[in-house]
């Protein structure tokens, strides 16, 4: 029996609890999601390694997963666009069962081998392209029929699963095996197995992130102000960075359109916006180098 299905004999009588201990039971349980994290520490970083220069060449990453795991993947290719900028048509995910899945659950599409491998098929993956595929059993037919046409395609797969020895894992090119043990409420794995990929996942894509040149120091540099707590967080990120006060922050960025990149490298250079994005184009977006130009 899979670790994430057999029964927790630590809370026998969990239905028993009075409600102060069952949440405190319930909440204990998660700090087992962060250690399988912190063990699986050098897998995500080769997994970093490894999609670094393919997405840096061009390429995108593609989700794939099925049920919470699939409601992951979703979460984090939608967040990469307001936090760092990123192409939504670079961060494209797959569920099984189709859009409507991410909403309503979709009985037994999980189950479909053909079909994992027939949607990844259908985004056109290339060799740039990364495919990170996610299953808390590690032997989800949907995903492994993704895994296994992303490799014929020559694609980069990354394997997340929540069991030793997982198929998902050791199909792919990199496997990260977040071992969180037996659920404390048997088999469902939307508890510590889905909040260990949710950080895992975190974990890769802001590190990704940071490496493609979205961060300066810790200040998240490349977003776009699309509301009135953006344009107050860009203007304090460029006080933060430049030492400049309010009203010369928000003028500078009035002009470059609120880039909070271009707004730095201008102030810190005492240069024009255009100036600033020269500089930053030569350093490929880097706004350290851009400095030190």
């Amino acid at each position: 029996m899979l670790k994430t299905e057999t029964p927790n004999q630590e809370h026998t009588g969990l239905d028993q609890y009075a409600t102060p201990d069952l949440v405190a039971a319930l909440v204990d349980d998660q700090l087992h999601a962060i250690d399988a994290v912190r063990k699986a520490g050098p897998q995500l970083a080769a997994a970093v390694e490894a999609a670094l220069p393919r997405i840096d060449a061009g390429g995108r990453l593609l989700y794939v997963g099925a049920g919470t795991s699939g409601r992951l993947g979703v979460l984090d290719s939608v967040e990469l666009n307001p936090t760092f900028s990123w192409p939504h048509e670079r961060a494209v995910a797959l569920i099984a069962g189709g859009a409507q899945a991410m909403y309503v659950a979709v009985e037994g599409a999980e189950d479909d081998l053909d079909q994992g491998a027939a949607d990844l098929r259908g985004l056109n993956p290339g060799p740039n392209d990364v495919v990170l595929a996610l299953a808390a059993s590690g032997r989800t037919p949907y995903v492994l029929g993704a895994v296994r046409a992303a490799k014929e395609l020559g694609a980069l797969t990354i394997g997340f699963a929540n069991n030793a020895q997982a198929p998902v894992a050791a199909e792919a090119d990199v496997g990260i095996t977040l071992d969180t043990g037996s659920e404390i409420i048997s088999g469902s794995t939307r508890l510590k197995a889905g909040t260990s990929q949710k950080i895992a996942l975190n974990t890769f894509s802001s590190a990704l992130m940071v490496r493609l040149n979205k961060v300066y120091g810790n200040l998240m540099v490349d977003f776009r102000p699309t509301n009135t707590k953006l344009v107050q967080r860009a203007v304090r990120l460029t006080m933060i960075a430049t030492g400049a006060d309010e009203a010369a922050a928000r003028s500078v960025l009035e002009q470059c359109g609120y880039h909070v990149k271009t707004a730095i490298v201008a102030i810190s250079k005492n240069t024009s916006v255009d100036a600033a994005r020269a500089l930053l184009e030569q350093a490929r977006g880097s706004v350290r180098q851009a400095l030190a130009g």
